[in-house]
Formats: structure tokens, C-alpha cells, sequence
């Protein structure tokens, strides 16, 4: 791709939740990998790297849009500016996602999409330069990047790109399990995790690494859960971020569900599989993070060791609960409206759930399925 065809400012589709007030800078089109069958996101689409001179003049569109934006406020003008027409057409997105970030106030930029890391180090530490030095204010640079991109990383180009910029990166280890990573097409096996996750930290980067409650479905969930832990045992992450299952139609993991390949667990069973997860890690330090709606416990957050009995009791007082408490809590919590137990005794939030619970018909035979599709509303 030549300086002519560029396009102008891009955005790719996902960041972490984590990253909801950061500046999105697309540096990688798509998955390098593309192969898991629990995600469906890049299916269909080609990977691309984009070219560096592409994501600096990104870098300089943002830089020039919060500039002038910056100028209107201290002029005390309001709104936004009017485009010139002869401007790239995107320049919409740039100044939008310029106004965005600067009202969240210019703090972290993620680097987009899935693998940034794929890129060669120069071209990274030019990219992570540019942006520093655009914006001297950044306190946190941010990617995804694959185990198995970070393991052939060498360890003085990972610490370079730290010393350029970069200071956390978010790897989705899902499983430490390799009967479950082999299985769902993950592209690399619990060695590889260590070693990648092992290599971030002495590089002085901060490391969140993802677990997948309910991957192994019922006859790998026990192997999960504490193959995970080992894992994460051995990589001592400064977050660990849960990111629960869900089988939207289209998944090759929901057709071999269809299919009668893999039985998804229900609730109840993510909950035990979570509770065994939480007992087995030990000797670390991590931060638990249940930042997903997709989590059926947001209060499963804290710090390890300190806060593992009350993350853990969050789950005991779940399990303890009349069946028919617990299906409320799920309804309410599958709708979005519950972000923890107690909202079960919230007057307003309870009715509300109930009238869920009548309008659909949900009854201990069909909860699962109901779950299940309401899910599928917030991929």
C-alpha cells in the first residue's frame, strides 16, 4: 500500500472494556489468527498491517482536532467546528474521536486491533514515539497481542518498545488448559502462555490476562478452571480479567453446540467452575476484574491474596440462594439490570426483574435457554 491510497482516519471494532476512555489508534486491520471458534468478530475479514506513515498522519489528525478543539474551549466557543469540504471525508471520526478523548482528558491511547505486536519492533517504537511525543500528557499505551507473537518477541525490543511507550499489554490466555486450547483453536498451548505472559512482566510492562469461564464446556471444566490457575499461577499477571463464554449464532463453537460437540455450562456450573479457579490461584499478587457485562458476577473484584475470601463468598452466597432467587438474579442480571446480589432486595429493580421473569415465561425448565439468548444481546 502506497502513501496514495490512504483512506484516511480508521477505527477498528473492539478495545477492552478497560480502555472505554482511551484513544483508539488503528495500527493492525483484523486477526492475524482468526482461527478460534469462540469468536466470530474478524471472521470473513482479511488481516492487514496498516503502514506506518498511515498511522502517523492519524496521530497528526487527532493532534490537529485536539488542538483546535482546545482553542475553542479556552474561547469559550461550544459545539463543534465546521469541516472544511475539501477535508478527507473521515475527518468526521477524527474529530470525534479527538472530542471524545479530550473530554476523558487525553490520558491512554489503544492500540487497534487484535495483535498489534505483529508489527516489527521499529515500526512500533516509531508509532509509540510519535504518539508520546504528539502528546507528552499520555500515561498509558495499551495493545492486544498474541502468546505466540510475544514468545518470538526478543526480550531487549519488548523492553525498547516499553522504554518508547508501551505499558500494558492485554493477552487472552482463556485456557491454561491445552486439552481446551487445542480444541477451540487457540493457536497456542499453556507453555507458550507462560513464557509470553513471563517476558511482558520482566520487560516492565503491566500484563492482563484473560480467563474464559465455561470454554471447557462440562467435560473439561474442572481441567480448566485449574489448569488456568497453574497457568496464571506461573505468570503472576497485574490483572486477571474474566470474560465468560457466550455462543452468539454463527460460532463454530455454536454449531458444534447444535451439533452436540460441546454442552455449554449453565449458570450454576460457571459459578462452581469460578469458585474452583479463585481457590487454586496462589502465590500471587493479581487484580481479579469482572469488567464485562458478560460476567455473571461483577462483585468477583479484588486483590489477591487479601481479597480472595470475599470475592470467593460473593459466589457461596449465590450458590446458597433458593432456586428461585437465583433465576431472578440471573434474569436481572442477564438484562443488565443487576451489578450485584443485594440488587435482588432493591424494591424497583426487583419488580422490574419479576415483570421479566412473567413476561417471558421463565421457569427452572427453560432459564437456561432464556439466559442464554439474552446474552447473545450485548456481543
Amino acid at each position: 500500500m502506497n502513501e496514495e491510497s490512504y483512506r484516511g482516519f480508521e477505527q477498528g471494532p473492539i478495545r477492552p472494556p478497560s480502555e472505554s476512555d482511551s484513544l483508539l489508534i488503528r495500527v493492525t486491520r483484523n486477526c492475524p489468527w482468526n482461527r478460534c471458534t469462540f469468536c466470530g468478530l474478524y471472521k470473513g475479514e482479511r488481516f492487514s498491517r496498516r503502514p506506518v506513515a498511515h498511522v502517523l498522519r492519524d496521530i497528526d489528525a487527532i493532534h490537529r482536532w485536539v488542538t483546535v478543539l482546545r482553542q475553542r474551549l479556552a474561547d469559550g466557543e461550544n459545539g463543534l467546528p465546521a469541516l472544511d469540504s475539501q477535508r478527507e471525508e473521515n475527518d468526521w471520526l477524527a474529530l470525534h474521536a479527538a472530542r471524545n478523548w479530550l473530554a476523558a482528558g487525553c490520558r491512554s491511547v489503544f492500540l487497534q486491533d487484535s495483535n498489534s505486536l505483529i508489527l516489527r519492533p521499529d515500526q512500533l517504537a516509531a508509532i509509540l514515539t510519535h504518539l508520546t511525543s504528539s502528546f507528552p500528557g499520555i500515561e498509558r499505551i495499551t495493545s492486544y497481542a498474541r502468546s505466540q507473537t510475544i514468545a518470538r518477541i526478543a526480550d531487549i525490543d519488548l523492553a525498547r518498545l516499553a522504554a518508547a511507550g508501551l505499558n500494558r499489554i492485554h493477552i487472552g490466555l482463556e485456557s491454561g488448559c491445552d486439552a481446551v486450547l487445542g480444541r477451540v483453536g487457540k493457536g497456542a498451548d499453556r507453555a507458550a502462555h507462560i513464557v509470553a505472559g513471563r517476558k511482558v512482566k520482566a520487560a516492565g510492562i503491566e500484563l492482563s490476562e484473560y480467563f474464559m469461564p465455561g470454554l471447557g464446556g462440562r467435560a473439561l471444566s474442572r481441567q480448566h478452571a485449574l489448569d488456568s490457575a497453574e497457568a496464571l499461577n506461573r505468570i503472576d499477571p497485574d490483572f486477571i480479567r474474566l470474560r465468560s463464554l457466550a455462543l452468539p449464532d454463527g460460532l463454530i463453537l455454536a454449531r458444534e453446540r447444535a451439533a452436540g460437540r460441546f454442552d455449554p455450562l449453565n449458570d450454576l456450573e460457571i459459578a462452581e467452575e469460578l469458585l474452583l479457579f479463585l481457590q487454586a490461584l496462589s502465590g500471587i499478587v493479581s487484580r481479579i476484574r469482572s469488567d464485562h457485562i458478560l460476567n455473571l458476577f461483577e462483585e468477583v473484584d479484588g486483590v489477591l491474596p487479601a481479597d480472595r475470601d470475599r470475592m470467593m463468598a460473593v459466589i457461596h452466597r449465590f450458590l446458597a440462594m433458593d432456586p428461585e432467587e437465583q433465576m431472578l438474579y440471573r434474569i436481572g442480571r442477564r438484562t443488565g439490570l443487576f451489578r450485584k446480589l443485594d440488587d435482588c432486595r432493591n424494591p424497583s429493580l426487583r419488580r422490574q426483574a419479576l415483570r421479566y421473569v412473567e413476561q417471558w415465561s421463565v421457569t427452572a425448565v427453560n432459564v437456561d435457554t432464556v439466559c442464554a439468548e439474552l446474552i447473545k444481546r450485548f456481543i
